[in-house]
């Protein structure tokens, strides 16, 4: 992995944007925790490249719209599963 921090919140911003993924599939992705992930696409990012930050926070601000539906679709899957 780069050890250049403004590379690394690129390298996260670019795959979030491409995929439309999650902090946490971009952390499994990388092989980095999700609070580094999160510290550099929220925080870093912002200082470092405004233009990118804008569109990451675009995904990320739907994502945490959606969460509790995924959620309760997890959830819904894992029962139904289990019921079998």
């Amino acid at each position: 992995m780069t050890e250049n921090m403004e590379e690394r919140c690129v390298l996260f911003a670019n795959y979030i944007i491409e995929t439309q993924g999650t902090v946490r599939s971009a952390a499994r992705k990388f092989d980095y925790s999700k609070s580094t992930v999160h510290k550099d696409v929220t925080e870093r990012l912002r200082h470092t490249n405004p233009q990118l930050y804008a569109e990451v926070r675009k995904i990320l601000d739907i994502n945490k719209e959606e969460r509790h539906i995924r959620g309760g679709l997890a959830t819904k899957h894992k029962y139904e599963l289990l019921n079998r």
